[in-house]
């Protein structure tokens, strides 16, 4: 028997990591790096409010708004905006054949804050 609690700790305190890595990669403007590490903290604890809200395993997933979809979130609309527009960064990270363009000072601050916001309010939920 799966223990779905202990799944939920795992992605939780994993995603908090990741969330600490992505915000020094970003403080140093490695923007395409640090924003990589923010797809995997929201990812990770979206798979932890899949874990919740189904009381089973999350899916092998990367897509963060499948992933809300799951998870039954009532996300307001731009954060499911922010959740859409980092799988971009997801993609990226793993695919050479979907390359962003560069991501200026301006855009990955930006990013980064927006992100920084949806994570926020996820522990929050947990």
């Amino acid at each position: 028997m799966v223990n779905v609690t202990k799944h939920i700790e795992y992605w939780k305190q994993s995603a908090g990591e990741d969330f600490v890595v992505a915000g020094e990669l970003v403080d140093k403007g490695r923007y395409r790096h640090g924003l990589f590490f923010m797809h995997l903290a929201l990812e990770k604890l979206l798979k932890a409010h899949v874990c919740k809200s189904t009381n089973a395993l999350a899916p092998k997933t990367h897509n963060l708004r499948r992933l809300a979809e799951l998870a039954r979130l009532n996300l307001s609309e731009e954060f499911i905006d922010v959740v859409a527009d980092m799988n971009d960064y997801n993609l990226e990270g793993r695919y050479p054949e979907a390359p962003l363009a560069s991501i200026s000072d301006t855009q990955g601050r930006q990013d980064m804050r927006r992100a920084t916001e949806v994570f926020e309010w996820l522990m929050k939920q947990l």
